[in-house]
């Protein structure tokens, strides 16, 4: 059973920067110049929020960041385009303990109460990854997952679940989910997957920034260029693609010198290479 504690009845202890402990902000002490008092959430200065019971051992850190709240979605930016961890969960407590646990990391943190609400995110082309909890309402962590390895394949998925569920966790996992966790999650196995999953979207954002690139380069060079390069690549010598193409072969050399000008392609393998990488050849 999930408690969604209210934050109105919770007491906080500070002394300078809060430190946020295992457990929560459950029975703490408050304290602020010697005197004990109680403060609710709404009097928090932005800079410090208390980490709810997540069941998480040693939650620690200061918070420095901002954080907006629009309807179900959270937003709190640590570093301006820097990697994003998305967050898909109903229970507000878990979404909380994960968004300070992200800040805390030096992460940006953005948290959805719902898959519809995640979806009508812009898709972001800084490296992201997306904790899941699986057993959302309605449009369910699994549903998501289909529909974001069409949409958004650059974004690694970590599931995590109230009760772990054998056949889901291996559906998920038969899927591409990169991880599968089960609350209570512990703190550094949970941030050692996001690191991984921060990287494989890096990975995978370079690699589409170097094919656009590619095929920007290739849709500059003209009818004529295009056929000398899917030629040349094919490995037909200048006067072999002169014959197919019913051209001198010194046209052919213009034409391949602008190719690889064009291409920016420094030798014969390089070019080869792109080629390959944009599926090129003379049926093309």
């Amino acid at each position: 059973m999930r408690h969604r504690a209210a934050f109105s009845e919770t007491t906080l202890a500070m002394r300078g920067p809060i430190r946020f402990e295992s457990g929560g902000y459950h029975g703490k002490a408050a304290l602020l110049g010697g005197r004990e008092i109680a403060m609710t959430r709404m009097e928090l200065p932005k800079s410090h929020r208390v980490a709810p019971y997540f069941g998480m051992p040693s939650i620690i850190g200061e918070i420095e960041a901002g954080v907006a709240v629009h309807d179900g979605v959270t937003s709190s930016s640590v570093s301006q385009g820097g990697p994003i961890v998305f967050v898909v969960d109903d229970d507000l407590l878990g979404r909380e303990s994960l968004e300070l646990l992200i800040c805390n990391a030096g992460w940006q943190a953005e948290t959805f109460d719902s898959a519809q609400k995640f979806l009508r995110r812009k898709r972001v082309l800084v490296p992201s990854c997306l904790i899941l909890n699986i057993a959302l309402p309605g449009f369910d962590g699994l549903d998501l997952q289909k529909r974001l390895a069409v949409d958004r394949k650059d974004m690694p998925i970590i599931f995590v679940t109230d009760h772990e569920d054998v056949a889901m966790t291996v559906r998920a996992m038969k899927a591409g989910a990169l991880d599968f966790f089960a609350k209570p999650i512990r703190d550094d196995a949970l941030l050692s997957a996001v690191r991984q999953a921060i990287e494989r979207s890096r990975s995978r954002l370079d690699h589409e920034a170097r094919t656009r690139a590619l095929r920007n380069r290739y849709t500059s060079l003209s009818r004529r260029e295009r056929e000398v390069m899917e030629l040349v690549v094919s490995g037909l010598l200048n006067k072999q693609v002169a014959f197919e193409l019913g051209i001198s072969e010194i046209t052919v050399k213009a034409h391949r010198g602008q190719v690889m000008r064009k291409m920016n392609a420094g030798s014969l393998a390089t070019l080869v290479r792109m080629a390959l990488s944009l599926q090129v050849s003379p049926a093309s």
